[in-house]
């Protein structure tokens, strides 16, 4: 696993920050002047690839994918995964991102200003292209197996992850590095800002979003970058991998209704696919990663779902994105990290500022501190907008 976000820009850092309810939400200066109605932001801190990646690889990244990039690095350590295994084994990338704001807009930006598109450089179209990310990785890591974009919306990085679980599965692959990426800038979030998403809680960052809590009002843009490296069990113990968990099922649904508001029986669907591919009762499941965005539809669809559920159950129930904000095309795989953070070291991270149950969320066994628990297994949850949706179940792995 790797991971760099705006709570920490290693394992160790995210850990710390899980822990201890930190948030990583903070005000964007140039979202003000920009214009947007809410400044609030994760706080990503660029990071400096000059001295760490050569020029001709770094000039075809796009913001996402520099984040993308220290995230694999990790991960493939991690792993224990040099590149001489890359070079002389295959090695496939199913990756979650959207296309990059940035690059299209400051391209758009030289051409109306010169009238030359020759002037643009040859960056420009790798940046800006949707396969960003996957194109760029495949290249600088020399991958050679399957080499594929996700973009569903905000279940990209988990649904790369199932479909790497899949490839897998099916023999079709042996390693495949999985993941979500978004870039943060101002550029890129301005039309979300536009519906009104964003809470304007803006004299109290830390406390701005508010997953499932009676007083929310919108989300917090945010992102990063999350890599993990799925394998093929016998493949892990022949080359003597640390094996942090197991991925044990997938469930995925559409809800072929309206474009951007959720459904409960989406939701519930994706969630009961996962648990019987895993082939396990709601009563095994000791942790819920909440997609919880902070808004107030989602967050009631969600809480009615877990509630049909997991009502019986009762396992206990967060939303990192308390702490992080959304991250967007990264949330799905980046969650899967912060779950499996939690499983190694026995807790589950804070939902904070969940001060007032609503009505929907009162039913639910929400963490409002970090309990120290035993997570043997948990399931995490990913919806977004054209209404897709995505659960993962992740079991401890035990030699």
């Amino acid at each position: 696993m790797g991971i760099y976000s705006c709570i920490g820009k290693n394992l160790e850092e995210v850990n710390r920050s899980l822990y201890e309810g930190k948030s990583g939400i903070g005000v964007d200066p140039m979202r003000k002047e920009y214009g947007y109605r809410s400044p609030l932001t994760g706080i990503v801190e660029r990071p400096q690839l000059k001295g760490t990646l050569d020029r001709r690889l770094r000039i075809g990244l796009a913001e996402e994918g520099e984040y993308a990039y220290m995230a694999t690095l990790e991960a493939l350590r991690t792993a224990g995964i040099d590149m001489d295994y890359l070079e002389k084994n295959e090695v496939g990338i199913f990756y979650g991102n959207d296309s990059s704001a940035k690059a299209v807009i400051e391209a758009h930006n030289i051409a109306v200003e010169k009238k030359d598109t020759t002037l643009l450089g040859s960056g420009a179209i790798f940046q800006s292209m949707n396969s960003t990310v996957t194109m760029n990785l495949s290249t600088i890591f020399k991958l050679r197996g399957v080499n594929m974009t996700i973009s569903a919306a905000c279940a990209s990085g988990s649904h790369s992850i199932g479909l790497g679980y899949l490839f897998i599965r099916q023999g079709l692959q042996d390693v495949v590095l999985c993941g979500g990426a978004q870039e943060t800038n101002h550029y890129s979030m301005g039309s979300f800002d536009a519906l009104s998403a964003f809470s304007i809680r803006i004299d109290d960052p830390a406390g701005a979003s508010r997953p499932f809590d009676a007083g929310r009002d919108g989300l917090i843009p945010s992102g990063g970058g999350a890599s993990l490296i799925l394998e093929d069990y016998d493949h892990a113990l022949k080359r003597g991998a640390t094996i942090y968990a197991e991925v044990t099922g997938y469930g995925f649904s559409s809800n072929g209704m309206h474009i951007s508001q959720p459904s409960d029986v989406g939701c519930a669907i994706a969630m009961e696919r996962a648990l019987t591919d895993a082939g396990i009762a709601p009563s095994d499941v000791d942790y819920v990663n909440a997609h919880a965005t902070s808004t107030p539809q989602g967050d009631m669809f969600e809480a009615i779902a877990l509630d049909r559920i997991f009502g019986a159950s009762q396992p206990l129930i967060s939303s990192t994105k308390s702490m992080t904000g959304h991250e967007c095309w990264m949330a799905g795989a980046s969650e899967i990290i912060y779950s499996t953070l939690m499983m190694q070291n026995s807790f589950v991270a804070p939902n904070i500022n969940f001060e007032n149950p609503d009505e929907y969320s009162r039913k639910l066994n929400i963490a409002d501190k970090t309990v120290e628990k035993n997570i043997d297994l948990f399931l995490s949850n990913s919806f977004g907008f054209g209404g897709t949706n995505s659960a993962l179940v992740v079991k401890k792995y035990k030699a």
